[in-house]
């Protein structure tokens, strides 16, 4: 292990956070508050992110030095962000503020405040921001700010990048990070265009934005996109939030007149099946609840969209809908968005691979000399990509209920417990009863708010390369 080169990448991450945090400064400026919480949390990483920059170290970097860097550099990021919420006093203990800076950084978007908008409108901002650095993933943005880090960058997005197969748009891995990024933004700059039309102050059009691309779900309203109650907002959030939930390459695809390539792509149909099964659904079993059928329409569609792209915005208390919805709720927390996406979940791609390879067994065994093999877009998939997802699954599901039985010390329900574990590893926000849409994670101790924060990082970088932090051949010298 080099340790010293992963120490150094770190560094050079901190003095990118470091430079992001300017924009909150400026915003806090703007508004004439206080911008030492800011000051002195740019001082700090600037010094320990020159300090490790600084380091000595061979150019040796292969997979085990990219996992492991990618899993400190996500705790680190998480750690640092925390510091303008540690200073500007407003967060009760520190644990309180790495949560949320781990639930801003991963996209998760639980939060642990009580009180919203009394916050100042630069931490808002700050806040909202770590979900667009953390959505397109902080090292695919470092590659394509700083293309030359000196290594083989594909070993660290590849560690990153969500989804069951690593595949870059073009043969450059810093050409594709600037390409993701160049439709990030263009995506995010149309939204923010489209809420101000609507009728949204800029400035909670950008906390919006930012918190839709990063599929994440910070407001900076305590009724979060439900204060507006806006037919025209629901619908714009609504669609980016879908927009956002597929993968990017289908965007690059299109781009480059692939259309029959994009449209043909098995994961992005199952994708719109699930979304608009679930809306139909719910719309249907809600109808006791709502006056008319477009009233269910309208607050089912805005749900399923925030829980299926991990967003967790709220327009209405899911928790109150029959158990029937909520429950297709919880399911559409474990499916998803799609792979290569800013979302979270299992994956679309891992949900259809799954029940490809069981009706493939299905079929052996009815018919067992036959030979069938599992494809996805018309290609077909490895074995050693389907034992990939049956290890994802296993530690994923393991996962869940290990945090679980951790939080369940806190002595609150089985639904409460549970649900907190699955919407922090699939990166959801919200949970059932007491952390629902209308409420929030201040309840749990200190140890749980720890699991908590880490499970959302596990989930944002699903599960391998936090646990080969913890491997101890990892950190070997060979």
């Amino acid at each position: 292990m080099n340790i010293k080169l992963v120490l150094k990448l770190v560094g050079r991450i901190l003095l990118l956070e470091a430079a992001a945090m300017v924009i909150p400064m400026a915003v806090a400026l703007l508004y004439r508050e206080s911008p030492l919480p800011f000051l002195y949390a740019i001082l700090i990483m600037a010094a320990c992110g020159f300090g490790l920059s600084a380091l000595p170290a061979k150019q040796q970097f292969f997979t085990r030095e990219g996992f492991a860097a990618v899993g400190l550099i996500w705790i680190f990021t998480g750690l640092a962000g925390a510091l303008p919420f540690i200073f500007c006093g407003w967060f009760a203990t520190p644990m309180d503020a790495i949560f949320e800076s781990c639930s801003g950084f991963t996209t998760t978007g639980s939060t642990i405040l009580t009180e919203i908008e009394s916050l100042p409108k630069g931490i808002l901002f700050w806040r909202a921001f770590t979900h667009w650095m953390g959505g397109m993933g902080v090292l695919v943005l470092a590659t394509a700010i700083v293309p030359k880090l000196g290594i083989r960058s594909h070993y660290l997005t590849q560690a990153e990048t969500p989804g069951p197969v690593f595949s870059k748009l073009v043969p450059k891995q810093s050409q594709t990070s600037k390409i993701l990024y160049q439709m990030y933004f263009a995506l995010t700059a149309l939204e923010v265009v489209c809420l101000k039309l609507a009728g949204m102050p800029l400035y909670d059009s950008l906390i919006h934005a930012f918190s839709t691309a990063g599929t994440g779900g910070f407001s900076n309203r305590n009724a979060s996109v439900g204060a507006y109650d806006s037919v025209p907002i629901d619908i714009i959030i609504t669609v980016f939030m879908l927009l956002f939930s597929i993968n990017f390459a289908i965007y690059f695809l299109l781009l480059t007149k692939k259309w029959r390539e994009a449209l043909q792509s098995d994961e992005l149909r199952f994708f719109l099946g699930v979304v608009f099964g679930a809306i139909a659904i719910i719309t249907l079993a809600n109808l006791e609840v709502y006056r008319s059928i477009w009233q269910s329409l309208r607050y089912a569609a805005f749900q399923v969209a925030a829980i299926v792209s991990t967003t967790g915005f709220g327009t209405a208390d899911f928790v109150l809908w029959p158990q029937f919805s909520q429950l297709i709720i919880v399911l559409l927390m474990f499916c998803g968005a799609s792979a290569g996406s800013t979302g979270g979940g299992m994956k679309c791609s891992r949900v259809l691979l799954l029940l490809r390879s069981i009706r493939r067994e299905i079929h052996r065994v009815t018919h067992p000399r036959s030979v069938e093999v599992v494809k996805l877009d018309g290609k077909l998939v490895s074995e050693s990509t389907l034992h990939s997802l049956l290890v994802f699954l296993g530690a994923y599901v393991t996962t869940i209920f290990a945090a679980a039985l951790i939080i369940s010390l806190d002595g609150f329900s089985f639904s409460v417990s549970f649900s907190a574990a699955l919407t922090c590893v699939s990166n959801v926000g919200p949970g059932l009863e007491m952390i629902g849409p209308s409420g929030n994670f201040a309840a749990f101790s200190g140890l749980s708010k720890a699991v908590m924060s880490l499970c959302m990082i596990i989930g944002r970088l699903e599960i391998l390369p936090i646990l080969v932090l913890f491997c101890p051949s990892t950190w070997r010298r060979t």
